[in-house]
């Protein structure tokens, strides 16, 4: 796990208007928290370098573009290989979310298909899949509440 940054009342702010508006300029930031661009400018880039702000990225609507499966699906595997298995999961593009939990499986993968028949060659795939013991999925009817940005 990765030490927790040292920001003060100013990093929170600054991340507070970059989480609302990834596009917002350094001027209008600077304006809305009272410091110069300059300060801005910089606090982002020491941000960045620290690894608190990973990058920029749109959120897009999925289902607009034709991917209307959204899968939640559990995986059981073999002792000792979780690692390797949630790696070579992980590298499927369709494949938003591989998770190490605790309770009856041992790993939860999210992926966003566009057809439930791309979902059946998915699950069975993974099933196949060496040191893949069993899986179980649930397929989302709705979502309730996705937020994809951290809440400061």
């Amino acid at each position: 796990m990765a030490p927790t940054a040292k920001l003060d009342d100013l990093d929170l702010e600054i991340l507070k208007h970059l989480n609302e508006n990834a596009r917002k300029s350094y001027r209008d930031i600077a304006k809305a928290v009272k410091a110069s661009i300059s300060t801005v400018s910089n606090r982002v880039r020491r941000l960045e370098a620290e690894g608190v702000v990973l990058g920029y990225a749109p959120l897009i609507d999925e289902a607009r573009l034709g991917f209307d499966v959204l899968a939640v699906v559990g995986v059981k595997i073999h002792k000792g290989k979780m690692l390797e298995v949630q790696r070579r999961i992980a590298k499927d593009d369709r494949v938003t979310h591989v998770y190490d939990i605790t309770g009856e499986w041992d790993s939860i993968v999210v992926v966003r298909l566009r057809t439930t028949k791309e979902l059946d060659a998915f699950i069975k795939r993974l099933g196949a899949m060496e040191y893949v013991e069993s899986t179980y999925t649930q397929v989302v009817l709705n979502v309730v509440k996705e937020e994809r940005r951290v809440l400061l």
